[in-house]
């Protein structure tokens, strides 16, 4: 089987780093209390974002081989560390100890094939994958977006959640 290789090109200036790939371009930058610009998310916030952004297009491969019904996924992502690592002390990692993420999917499955789309992504997901293998801490919580907010987005559902 064939590698699949993915490259960047960023340049930096202070704590502002601006990426260039496949046409697209995006700044990484520090909040002005950290000493950046605050002209883009951190490199953290960017991490947290790869990780939904992830799960999402893993998850649509993945409904599709399960014949789920997926209309999309919101998620709210955390991470949380301790700031004397990022400062160097040592004994004290620089990265997350631990990350939660809560997925709201938009579905008119059961909860038991959200757990089963949720375990698939997981097994498949590099971001997940390679924080995992860090030995971060991660908690993931998938779960049925409320029925109102389906109605509201056009789909047609009975008050169980059933489309």
């Amino acid at each position: 089987m064939a590698e699949l290789s993915i490259a960047i090109r960023a340049k930096g200036t202070g704590k502002r780093t601006d990426v260039t790939t496949k046409g697209h371009s995006f700044t990484i930058d520090e909040p002005t209390s950290m000493g950046g610009t605050n002209v883009g998310a951190s490199p953290l916030e960017y991490l947290l974002g790869a990780l939904a952004g992830c799960e999402e297009v893993i998850a649509q491969g993945v409904a599709k081989k399960l014949d789920f019904e997926l209309h999309g996924i919101e998620f709210d992502v955390e991470g949380v560390l301790d700031p004397r690592g990022l400062a160097g002390e040592p004994g004290i990692q620089p990265y997350f100890q631990k990350v939660t993420t809560i997925a709201r999917v938009q579905t008119c499955e059961t909860p038991e094939r959200i757990l089963q789309l949720r375990e698939a992504v997981e097994k498949q997901c590099p971001v997940f994958t390679l924080i995992e293998a860090a030995g971060v801490e991660i908690e993931s919580r998938w779960e049925k977006k409320s029925f109102i907010n389906m109605m509201s987005q056009g789909m047609a559902c009975d008050v169980d959640g059933n489309c």
